[in-house]
């Protein structure tokens, strides 16, 4: 019989959600400081990261620590044809002037109808509800992550970035489409796995 994650994804979601504006901001400082130690970071060209929306760790300082180290920053968008996502670079001066579309799901996305796919990235930088100690991540459930990640199987490294509370402790179902991570990175710690 399958596992059922949904009570895990709600719990986890309310848990983001009621995270405060000072708890998000300490914990985005945090995680900052740990990835720019990471070499995988420090060598990036290109950096795949996302726009927060539903309580995810907040990615505004390490898109300004990029812009300031002139790495390019590329954020996902949706291509409704596949349901995959491809990636959209964006100057500093789009993203300062908040020049997004606001996709049916909720996320806010580029206006622009081209991107790469995911292989041309460097470093992928990916929000997640939960991840356990073996790297096996948990998704909001649309699986567009892991349909994307299904056709680039080398590159590029996939961090995941979580608050502390969304490491499990316990494995985590996977199924055979389930894409595994690189790294996870918490306000209090950092793993590598094993794909």
């Amino acid at each position: 019989m399958p596992y059922d994650l949904n009570p895990l994804r709600k719990t986890l979601r309310q848990q983001r959600r009621a995270l405060n504006e000072f708890q998000q901001r300490q914990a985005g400082q945090a995680i900052l400081k740990r990835l720019i130690r990471i070499p995988e970071f420090q060598q990036a060209g290109k950096i795949g990261v996302y726009l927060h929306a539903f309580g995810e760790v907040h990615t505004q300082k390490i898109m300004q620590y990029c812009f300031a180290r002139s790495k390019a920053v590329y954020l996902p968008m949706i291509c409704s044809m596949n349901q995959r996502l491809v990636w959209v670079r964006i100057s500093q001066h789009q993203y300062r002037s908040r020049r997004f579309a606001r996709h049916p799901l909720g996320m806010k996305e580029p206006v622009q109808a081209r991107g790469l796919h995911v292989s041309k990235l460097d470093l992928l930088i990916m929000p997640l509800l939960a991840c356990d100690i073996y790297g096996t991540r948990i998704g909001m459930g649309g699986g567009f992550y892991d349909k994307t990640l299904a056709s680039a199987p080398g590159k590029p490294v996939r961090l995941g970035l979580a608050h502390d509370f969304q490491c499990m402790p316990q494995a985590l179902p996977r199924e055979a489409w389930d894409q595994p991570l690189d790294a996870l990175l918490t306000p209090r710690g950092f793993l590598r796995f094993k794909r």
